[in-house]
């Protein structure tokens, strides 16, 4: 389960960054989470329920927001959503495309702390 190493490593960047602003606590943490990245949002739901326990985030939220595949058409030279989540076909001319714009990401995105 790696969602729990990434969950660890991100709790790791808050916390860090909360004690450098001298935070009494983080109230959340919000991630993108891109369809491609082959991580499972309640996976690391769960992981952040487990890891906060005992730290200065033990009552934060964590946001989860989910990003959608984006590719670009080389042919049309516009960018698309594919319909299905592997097949990279244009739906305006038909190109498959290996061009993916978004949809790997895992980013902390975002952290609100009380000083």
């Amino acid at each position: 389960m790696h969602e729990l190493s990434i969950m660890e490593s991100t709790l790791e960047i808050a916390i860090n960054y909360a004690k450098r602003e001298r935070a009494k606590s983080i109230k959340q943490i919000s991630l993108k989470i891109g369809e491609l990245s082959g991580v499972i949002p309640s996976a690391l739901e769960f992981a952040f329920d487990v890891i906060t326990k005992n730290t200065i985030a033990e009552n934060a939220i964590l946001k989860i927001e989910n990003i959608p595949v984006c590719c670009y058409c080389q042919s049309c030279e516009d960018k698309f959503y594919p319909p299905l989540q592997y097949i990279f076909e244009c739906p305006f001319c038909h190109q498959l495309s290996h061009h993916i714009l978004q949809g790997k990401e895992i980013q902390l995105s975002s952290l609100e702390i009380e000083n």
